[in-house]
């Protein structure tokens, strides 16, 4: 456990006592983490909050006014939209390694998707058949709908080939975003209805 946060709350159990520290948080994840919020919010910084609070109080706590989604536990995490703001940060809910993109109403989850699939496309090793072909199909797909051409159906593509990728890659990069685009949360059907 040699990493910075483990060594931050060393001092304040030792202080405090390992039983302090367990009542933070909630009944299945105790402690604190730590998260650094980034993206369209007025006090980016890194924040340490008690495991099991909700996300809808960090947006609250960073200043997000009117965020659409929030990108949980960097690039190869989740894109979760407003239906999900009162999921808990947790180990067993909404887990993340600390990294919380917001963004506001101004931007477009494919548009975002697409930025973040050129990164997996150019930083793939080219191992494995997910990233060297998935990945750039994904992108394409992304890129014809935001160009005006998407389908209803591409959706529908779009799940599952990233369901199909996702299993067999041997890297992070072959897990792409639009596996963990909530789809109950609107983040990835929303924008596509103006076609």
């Amino acid at each position: 456990m040699n990493n910075v946060e483990t060594l931050c709350c060393v001092p304040r159990i030792l202080e405090m006592g390992s039983g302090w520290f367990a009542s933070l948080g909630s009944r299945r994840s105790t402690g604190t983490k730590l998260l650094s919020i980034s993206g369209d919010c007025t006090r980016r910084g890194v924040y340490e909050v008690p495991l099991g609070v909700r996300l809808r109080e960090v947006l609250e706590m960073c200043g997000a006014e009117e965020p659409i989604a929030v990108q949980v536990g960097g690039p190869s995490g989740q894109m979760v939209g407003t239906a999900d703001f009162d999921r808990e940060i947790c180990f067993d809910e909404l887990a993340t390694g600390g990294a919380l993109v917001v963004f506001g109403a101004g931007r477009n989850p494919l548009d975002i998707a697409s930025k973040y699939m050129a990164f997996f496309v150019h930083e793939s090793c080219g191992y494995c058949t997910p990233c060297r072909v998935g990945n750039v199909l994904l992108k394409e797909r992304l890129d014809r709908i935001l160009a005006g051409r998407g389908e209803p159906a591409d959706l529908d593509y779009l799940q599952a080939l990233a369901r199909r990728s996702r299993p067999p890659a041997a890297a992070g990069s072959g897990r792409p975003l639009p596996t963990r685009c909530s789809r109950r949360s609107g983040t990835s059907a929303g924008p596509t209805r103006r076609w």
